[in-house]
């Protein structure tokens, strides 16, 4: 399965052409892609967007930030956007073939070695974090510069995750991390007054009691008060709903939205339910759109014709008389199409008069939903190379001194997989039960077929958990797996 992720390397830079193209350049290695750049005079910062595999996105964000503390001096350095480093926030995005928690250790190892190359302190945020308190941005960067490096000394809670408890004297320090996808969404008002979009930044942002997944700020920008924020999660809270508060708030104080801006780039479908919201459209779907249908056709994604294209390369494969892909993998499948529907039957319904009291927990069961897709079909993989690895172990163990701790260690991994399959499509089908009394009742029978597939996904991977176990010798391991099983419910249970 190929692998894409998706990289948002901010850099305290946003005057300096130059600067900025030198930084871009020493990032664009084999493999990777510039999707798009940002430079901001007033906030002094540049976004760039950058996708590639695995490997070489990584190797690409530890190149720019080298770049970044040979051209930027945060001593000289004055801008509207508070920043803590030269190469001020690396995240990494799960885009394709990835989870979120592999971006988790793509962002640990360019941490290291960030460090090791440069000597620049790294702190590590959001889903990559060590400590709650760093999860979030703004607790790691409080202070900025300045402040951090006079207190990081002394304040053995500021010391960063790599390095020593020191910033760079020059480049400061990077905080790298993983997280979904987020929207840098600026709205700017009608007024110059920049204390009006300084309480509407509190007011919307959620750790002062506003809007959940935002996070906000006021400033002075192009000669108008900006509020300036970050939406890490547009699908629990979408940013039609961020502009209408904002536009609230601003009325309180006599001013209006002038306008607004995304900085980056922003996903489809979070403009796709902007319509939606702005429009009242009784029968939105993404499919409605013309260059979406389009799309999904010519791909192979729509239309009878298209869905079997797209879906007969795997059945092919399963008939071929070969170990792999196999049964484990096909469960993985059933699980990932269960999570699918569910999606499917929560978005047709979110958004509409009918259902709008229960918002908030479709939008929940959206995202979660997503996530546990992505992670059932990676399963699919991760099955057959599972199934690979003991074939090599059984072969290796003929030549080697320690050939039965070989069979033994990958017989286990064999085992954890098909479980983690079991938990993720128990955890879908029990979303599935939370959804069939807010959801139309006209798409029960959609979530029929998913509680089926999740069913089917549970009891296919158990079959695959216990052939393996009959292998094993580890009996501890074997007592915890039983356990495992046993917590998935009474009827999935075995002996």
């Amino acid at each position: 399965m190929s692998t894409l992720v998706e990289c948002v390397p901010n850099f305290s830079e946003g005057r300096d052409a130059k600067k900025v193209d030198a930084i871009v350049d020493a990032m664009i290695v084999e493999g990777v892609y510039l999707l798009d750049r940002e430079m901001d005079g007033d906030h002094n910062r540049c976004v760039i967007t950058l996708v590639g595999n695995r490997e070489a996105i990584a190797e690409a964000a530890i190149r720019g930030v080298g770049k970044a503390a040979e051209l930027i001096d945060l001593n000289q350095h004055q801008g509207a956007h508070p920043r803590l480093g030269a190469a001020d926030v690396i995240p990494f995005i799960p885009i394709e073939g990835v989870t979120l928690e592999d971006c988790v250790v793509i962002a640990r190892q360019v941490g290291q070695e960030i460090w090791s190359r440069y000597s620049i302190p790294v702190y590590l945020y959001e889903a990559a974090a060590t400590k709650p308190e760093r999860q979030n941005l703004e607790n790691i960067r409080r202070g900025q510069f300045e402040g951090v490096r006079e207190e990081i000394a002394t304040n053995p809670e500021r010391k960063p995750d790599f390095g020593d408890a020191a910033l760079h004297p020059t480049a400061g320090a990077t905080i790298v991390g993983a997280r979904k996808a987020l929207i840098a969404y600026n709205v700017y008002l009608n007024s110059s007054d920049v204390e009006v979009a300084k309480k509407i930044g509190k007011a919307i942002r959620f750790s002062s009691g506003g809007l959940r997944y935002v996070k906000g700020m006021g400033i002075m920008c192009k000669g108008l008060a900006q509020v300036s924020m970050n939406l890490t999660d547009f699908e629990q809270t979408p940013i039609a709903r961020v502009f209408e508060f904002v536009k609230r708030e601003a009325a309180r104080y006599g001013v209006m939205p002038a306008s607004s801006e995304i900085v980056g780039l922003i996903p489809k479908r979070a403009l796709e339910e902007a319509a939606e919201w702005f429009l009242q459209i009784e029968n939105f779907d993404s499919s409605l759109i013309l260059e979406n249908r389009l799309a999904g056709v010519m791909s192979g994604k729509m239309a009878v014709g298209g869905i079997r294209a797209g879906v007969e390369p795997f059945i092919e494969q399963l008939a071929q008389p070969t170990a792999t892909p196999g049964g484990g993998s096909a469960a993985a499948a059933a699980g990932a199409m269960a999570a699918a529907l569910g999606e499917m039957v929560a978005g047709m319904s979110r958004g509409k008069k009918a259902y709008q009291q229960y918002e908030r927990e479709l939008s929940a069961a959206i995202a979660e939903l997503s996530n546990l897709r992505e992670q059932l079909k990676a399963g699919i993989d991760e099955d057959s190379a599972s199934y690979r690895a003991v074939m090599l172990a059984y072969k290796q163990a003929k030549s080697a001194s320690n050939g039965e701790n070989l069979v033994e260690e990958a017989l286990q991994q064999a085992t954890q997989v098909p479980l983690s399959v079991a938990q993720k499509a128990h955890a879908v089908s029990e979303l599935l039960e939370k959804l069939k009394p807010i959801t139309s009742k006209n798409m029960w029978s959609d979530l029929a077929v998913a509680s089926s597939l999740a069913r089917t996904a549970i009891e296919g991977a158990l079959a695959n958990v216990k052939i393996n176990l009959e292998s094993i010798q580890n009996e501890p391991f074997k007592t915890q797996i039983r356990q495992h099983v046993g917590e998935l419910g009474r009827e999935f249970a075995w002996s």
